[in-house]
This record gives C-alpha cells, sequence and structure tokens, in this order.
C-alpha cells in the first residue's frame, strides 16, 4: 500500500481518532477534513473536501514523508448579526498523511477548485507497473538463466 504508517499502532490510533472528529464535526462539536484517495499507475491523487475555505488559507507541507494539509475557515457574521444555529465548523483543519518511500515528494502538485483541495503525488519509476516480456523457447522447457 503506498500511504502507509511507520507504526500499525500509530495508524490504528490516526483512524479512531480520526473517525472520532468526524463524529463530533457532524454534532457541531469539531471540524474534520473528508479525504479520498485514488492510486493510478502513474501516480496518487488525494482529493480533500474544503467547502467554503479561502483559497489563501490553504498550506500543503512535506517533511520527512508526511504530507500535510492545513486550512482555515472563518466566521462570516456581519456587524448587526448574531447566529442562533451554528452547525458549519470554522476555525483551522489539519490533515496528516504518511507516504510511502515509493512516492516522489519532489513532484507533488496541489489545485484547488470549487471547494476540493487535489494533491497529485507522482509514482516513483522503479515503482510504477510494467509488463514483463515472456520469451518462448523451443522444446516445451523453460531456458532462464541464473
Amino acid at each position: 500500500m503506498l500511504l502507509t504508517s511507520i507504526d500499525p499502532f500509530v495508524q490504528e490510533f490516526e483512524r479512531q481518532f480520526d473517525r472520532a472528529v468526524r463524529q463530533a464535526g457532524a454534532m457541531g462539536g469539531g471540524a474534520g477534513m473528508p479525504m479520498d484517495g485514488v492510486r493510478r499507475a502513474d501516480d496518487v491523487v488525494l482529493r480533500f473536501d474544503l467547502p467554503g475555505v479561502a483559497p489563501g488559507s490553504i498550506e500543503v507541507t512535506v517533511d520527512r514523508g508526511v504530507l500535510t494539509v492545513t486550512a482555515r475557515r472563518e466566521e462570516e457574521f456581519g456587524e448587526d448579526e448574531r447566529a442562533f444555529v451554528r452547525e458549519r465548523p470554522m476555525g483551522a483543519f489539519t490533515r496528516r498523511v504518511y507516504l510511502s518511500e515509493h512516492l516522489d515528494a519532489e513532484g507533488i502538485e496541489a489545485a484547488y477548485d470549487n471547494g476540493v483541495l487535489a494533491v497529485r503525488i507522482p509514482v516513483l519509476e522503479q515503482a510504477r507497473p510494467r509488463k514483463v516480456a515472456v520469451q518462448q523457447t523451443g522444446g516445451g522447457q523453460k531456458a532462464i538463466k541464473s
């Protein structure tokens, strides 16, 4: 798997923590950053839901194999407005993803469109799927030399 944690305990802890944060966010008590990950032949694409976030508040960093996405959504009330219902999470959002050594951290690209941040991470050449040629030999025997 390309997006892995070094320590299985840490990975399980983060999974449980992310689930708890999502549940709290659904109840209005916290904020989450839902993510989808797609593996393609030449790259991995991560998509983060960040509706209502100003593009200038989004930061994507990579440090020692960890991709960190941070964003901020601010209150939008006028001077004479007072909230009587608050269900939309506000404040800072952070998500960390552990990158495999098979991914090219130097080639990462990010784009924000219509409330979705897409992060493209190229797969290193040696980790890409490749076709292996099958040699035909005469006499029905394998002719592989060591």
